[in-house]
């Protein structure tokens, strides 16, 4: 009996800890994580084009961008949780805190310590490449935790969209290029406008399908100031640059024809415009939010190929 007894406890543990783990991976929201990787693949891509890639800076620079978006994420539960305004919103899968899945100290924590690990990679890359590394590394941090933390998060004042443009695909991507070559060339700057685009589509996506949340809550965003159809129409011409800039670099042979590759994403593009076009309710426009995403990872996958692959004589083959 007692070995009966005994046989099953080291089960029963990892099944705790495997529920424990599925709480933290709900929490990450990684459904969010592709738009920290994407850019980190342009970049380094490009780099990779000029046979200057490091694979170890690669891998530090995604794990670090991964970290900083895992941390935004948990300061955006921590402090919906906290503001009275945010409980009259429709709960979430991922809102860990209110369905009783995490504490909200925990949560606090977590966001530490992912903000302190990616530090922590910041400051080794700033040791081997320079001072600009830095600058670039602490203004990200505060953005991600101004974004959506403190008394006055900087998502509040509808500038939600030029930060993560300047962030998310300016930033993300000529810093990662940085670290490969310590330097920045048009070429980088004109890939991070594109991806700049598509991720800044995303956030438009997501503000079109909680308009009426946020109006409620006193949020201000370019939708809740200017309405779903400039919303709509934003989110469209933002698409349309995005895919544009790697087909005028191709057409003018900058960069050779693999740069069309991103074309191979226009249906995810038509999908995504017809659902956020005719989508009238939030579950609507939640499909056209994950189309959204999925257009950005498709676009971004297929630009780091087309650019990393742009260093080979295709001719000989």
């Amino acid at each position: 009996m007692k070995e009966q007894d005994a046989t099953p406890r080291p089960t029963l543990a990892w099944s705790r800890m495997g529920a424990y783990a599925r709480r933290w991976y709900l929490a990450s929201r990684p459904f969010t994580l592709t738009a920290s990787v994407a850019p980190v693949l342009v970049g380094s891509a490009l780099a990779f084009s000029e046979e200057a890639a490091s694979p170890l800076m690669f891998v530090l620079v995604l794990t670090a961008s991964l970290l900083v978006q895992v941390g935004a994420n948990l300061v955006d539960e921590y402090s919906d949780h906290a503001r009275p305004e945010c409980s009259q919103k429709v709960m979430a899968p991922y809102k860990v805190i209110a369905l009783g899945l995490l504490s909200a100290s925990a949560v606090k924590r977590g966001a530490v310590a992912s903000f302190a690990v990616a530090t922590a990679i910041g400051l080794y890359i700033v040791l081997v490449t320079g001072w600009p590394v830095l600058a670039i590394s602490l203004a990200s941090l505060a953005v991600a935790y101004l974004y959506a933390g403190g008394p006055r998060p900087l998502g509040t004042y509808a500038i939600g969209e030029p930060l993560v443009f300047v962030f998310m695909g300016l930033i993300m991507v000529m810093g990662t290029y940085y670290v490969h070559t310590q330097t920045v060339t048009v070429a980088a700057l004109l890939l991070s406008i594109g991806v700049g685009c598509m991720v800044t589509a995303i956030l438009v996506a997501n503000n079109l399908r909680d308009l009426e949340e946020d109006a409620a809550a006193g949020k201000r965003t370019l939708v809740t100031l200017w309405g779903r159809g400039f919303g709509r129409w934003l989110w469209a011409s933002l698409v349309v640059a995005g895919i544009a800039i790697p087909v005028g670099l191709a057409l003018t042979g900058s960069m050779g024809l693999l740069l069309l590759l991103p074309l191979l994403a226009l249906p995810n593009a038509v999908q995504a415009q017809r659902t956020l076009w005719r989508g009238k309710d939030r579950v609507s426009l939640l499909v056209g939010l994950r189309q959204s995403a999925r257009l950005h990872w498709r676009y971004g996958v297929l630009l780091a190929v087309g650019v990393g692959l742009a260093r080979f004589d295709w001719s000989q083959f």
